[in-house]
């Protein structure tokens, strides 16, 4: 039985698709199909139920699948403990990281992954949480960090942190208070990404219980293209801090926290439940964690300037 024939049967089962398989194989679909052919013939058995939506697995399909998964991680553990011989974890490792704090991340996590894991590969991809949370259960990523994920049994998660979110407005001549309540908020115009976005849906939750609901200028998914227009004078955004970070000058920004009630997201680092995690991907996950932690403490990050006290404030 060819390991690459028997890799390809298992990844378009998981999928229930040649095409959404042949992409994440990087693969050309008619070649893919071919390759799974060939196993059938071999086999003699039909795997797959080919229908206008997708594939199904047959019996035979089922129980293959479940050998073949446990057939392919005894392959990957033994190139790692084969790797492990030479005194290191090898394999490669597929890593998710939010638009928010991608730009900020990618950096310091290659350089530490280099280091402690030189004969692994790192692969990495920026989504939104409920994309990621897909790319999990289909294999395409093997650890993600995610914005508040909706409970799924299919997820594993780890709190790492939560993470505040703050209004960010272009910066203007006027002083302002350095502090703004949510209700003060929903008479705003706002950037703001489209549902389900984790931050959207936090706004909207928490202003509905003040009986308010947000002001919507613009919706948009890039982190960069909102700050782009907060630039403009399209409206305000809520975000983390660190999301500053993708803005070409975050000086040009204020700042300002959010009471009554304050905001938040909860980062979380996720995995497959159910999938057997290799020991280089293990390696990795902590890694992630420390490098996460590390670099968005509080007492590192670097914000743009915050709001001006009002005089009004102060003399109060």
């Amino acid at each position: 039985m060819d390991l690459k024939q028997l890799e390809y049967f298992v990844r378009v089962a998981e999928l229930g698709s040649f095409t959404r398989a042949s992409g994440v194989l990087n693969i050309a679909q008619p070649a893919l199909s071919r390759q799974v052919r060939q196993l059938e013939v071999e086999l003699r058995q039909n795997l797959l139920l080919r229908n206008g939506r997708g594939v199904t697995t047959t019996e035979a399909g089922k129980m293959l699948l479940e050998h073949g998964r446990g057939i392919l991680h005894q392959v990957s553990r033994a190139h790692e403990d084969l790797g492990r011989v030479g005194g290191a974890l090898a394999g490669r490792v597929a890593v998710g990281l939010p638009p928010s704090i991608g730009r900020i991340l990618a950096v310091p996590l290659t350089r530490a992954f280099r280091k402690r894991l030189p004969n692994a590969s790192l692969s990495i991809s920026e989504g939104l949480t409920l994309n990621m949370q897909e790319w999990l259960m289909t294999g395409r990523l093997d650890i993600a960090l995610l914005y508040n994920p909706p409970a799924s049994p299919d997820i594993e998660v780890r709190p790492l942190m939560d993470e505040g979110l703050f209004l960010i407005s272009r910066s203007e001549h006027e002083q302002v208070k350095a502090s703004i309540t949510l209700r003060q908020i929903s008479m705003l115009p706002l950037v703001i990404p489209s549902r389900p976005n984790a931050i959207r849906m936090a706004v909207e939750t928490r202003m509905a219980a003040l009986g308010c609901k947000p002001m919507i200028s613009l919706e948009i998914d890039g982190v960069a293209a909102i700050l782009d227009l907060v630039a403009d004078g399209a409206g305000h955004a809520i975000l983390p801090r660190y999301a500053l970070a993708m803005a070409s000058n975050p000086n040009t920004f204020t700042v300002r926290s959010i009471s009554n009630p304050q905001l938040s997201s909860q980062l979380v680092l996720a995995t497959a439940s159910g999938r057997t995690t290799t020991l280089t991907q293990q390696a990795m996950s902590q890694l992630l964690a420390e490098v996460t932690l590390q670099t968005l403490s509080p007492s590192r990050a670097k914000t743009a300037r915050p709001a001006r006290p009002d005089p009004k404030d102060i003399a109060a």
